[in-house]
């Protein structure tokens, strides 16, 4: 099939084009959004504009990992772009240098400013949503850990897992998968320094966003059992915490009696539309057996509850105890039997003990957003010397990110319970759930043709993909102003 042979490269003297095609669209969205102008209002750094404003600088930063960018230096390919510099009516974008000297200008006052804008902007998105949407507001935590080779950038230390480099706090709204605050930290830093901090900031601002209620989840290094008394007296907040195995509470629950568990049924991962598949063989179990590991499997798993009030909390919260059997085997032969149990601390006495454990595994899901700021944007990435400066551009990174969430969550998908609103409701989640660079092929690096016609900038395309529809529905929405409310109530695609 592939048969080409004579093939012969021509340089189109009049015509100027583009292979990032859709980041006209991006920008469409970003200035419907007032971004650029909130950041140069609000962000004071340059003395003197020549020529760029701060709003050039943060968007050059954003852009450039949305056009799939794997470094600082590839903003060199944006500044050689004719068709990227036209489509975005820039003259010039800044130089990877320029951009390096910018980051260093920010301390951490001016990244909490930055990070203010885009609360105010994200309040604008989450305003076209339907009522649903802000009944509940999922807020996870985790610490990740940015490893660098460098040994003269400042702030970098060993982390738990002896490697060098930053430990970042990242704190998420699960509903959409937005980021909503980005800490970078020294390395040596426990994964729950500062989240207490950052929760206090955030609430306010998911209230005035129009949330009802707020859920807090975290692993066992997030239950900061100090905090829980203040955020349980707010009634619209409640939490979901891992709890560390101790001794005395170790001992605790294996004095429940045997009435108190019982067996916990997981759902299914997915329902089978056609018909059941059988299963390959398993490659990796023969080679554990035949070289005499010792394997651990899961029997069964059983669940209780029980009230359990922290040393350092006045009232009393629930506990909801997960309890493992596992066998012990080697060889192919068991040894013996073993447990091990697993802590939920929560304030929702609601839900059912089995509805606590899967929202508390669900929290799981922040694992694949971390590894989409650090394979796919980039964000998580240490490419300058000090650590406010690195903090600058993860923060100013992850910008991309969110506006690829604010993208999805602004595309027109009607109510009802039609073929055509339920395929645009789907497509809605899809976009909303899809991968960075599958988004950047899709929306994003879309060859076009740049034509000048009065006072009208065209973007020609001259390449087809299946999301083409999808992608001229989001423009032809972004051309139409914002509204408090939509006129019509939809059903929310949240991310499960």
């Amino acid at each position: 099939m592939i048969t080409a042979r004579n093939v012969r490269y021509e340089v189109g003297a009049r015509t100027v084009a583009t292979g990032c095609g859709g980041i006209a669209a991006l920008h469409m969205l970003a200035c419907k959004l007032g971004l650029p102008e909130a950041i140069d209002a609000r962000l004071g750094l340059l003395k003197m504009y020549l020529p760029y404003h701060e709003s050039d600088h943060v968007l050059n930063l954003a852009y450039n990992a949305v056009c799939g960018a794997r470094c600082l230096d590839d903003l060199e390919l944006r500044r050689q772009d004719e068709g990227y510099l036209d489509v975005l009516g820039a003259r010039r974008v800044p130089d990877p240098t320029t951009a390096g000297d910018f980051c260093r200008r920010f301390d951490a006052a001016d990244i909490r400013t930055l990070q203010s804008v885009f609360h105010d902007v994200r309040k604008k998105v989450w305003a076209q949503q339907p009522a649903e949407f802000f009944e509940q507001a999922i807020v996870d935590m985790d610490g990740v850990v940015v490893e660098t080779g460098g040994e003269c950038k400042q702030g970098i230390d060993l982390s738990y897992n002896k490697k060098w480099g930053y430990h970042p706090l990242v704190v998420s709204l699960a509903n959409t998968g937005e980021v909503l605050s980005l800490v970078n930290r020294s390395g040596n830093r426990p994964s729950h320094e500062g989240a207490a901090v950052e929760v206090d900031r955030l609430l306010p601002v998911l209230f005035d966003g129009g949330f009802e209620r707020v859920l807090l989840r975290g692993d066992t290094d997030f239950s900061q059992t100090k905090h829980l008394d203040r955020w349980h007296a707010d009634g619209r907040v409640t939490f979901i915490f891992g709890l560390d195995v101790q001794p005395s509470l170790h001992v605790d629950v294996d004095d429940l009696p045997d009435s108190a568990w019982k067996p916990l049924k997981r759902p299914a991962k997915y329902t089978i539309k056609t018909q059941p598949r059988a299963r390959p063989d398993n490659v990796k179990q023969p080679i554990v057996v035949a070289r005499g590991y010792k394997d651990i499997r899961l029997v069964d798993e059983w669940i209780a509850e029980m009230d359990y009030r922290p040393v350092a909390c006045k009232r009393t919260y629930r506990l909801v105890i997960i309890r493992k059997n596992l066998s012990i085997e080697e060889h192919g032969a068991r040894l013996f039997d073993d447990y091990r149990y697993f802590f939920y601390i929560t304030n929702d006495w609601e839900s059912t003990a089995e509805a606590i454990v899967f929202s508390a595994n669900d929290r799981c899901d922040q694992e694949n957003l971390n590894a989409q700021l650090g394979g796919g944007v980039r964000a998580l990435y240490a490419p300058l010397n000090t650590l406010d400066a690195n903090w600058a551009w993860m923060v100013m990174t992850s910008l991309a990110w969110n506006l690829k969430a604010w993208y999805a969550l602004l595309l027109p998908a009607p109510a009802g319970d039609g073929p055509v609103a339920t395929a645009r409701r789907e497509e809605q989640r899809r976009v909303l759930r899809m991968e960075f660079r599958t988004f950047v092929e899709a929306f994003i690096r879309i060859p076009c043709q740049v034509l000048r016609t009065g006072r009208q900038l065209v973007c020609r395309l001259l390449g087809w993909n299946r999301w083409q529809d999808v992608f001229f529905r989001a423009v032809d929405a972004l051309s139409k102003p914002l509204t408090s409310r939509p006129a019509q109530v939809r059903a929310m695609p949240l991310l499960r």
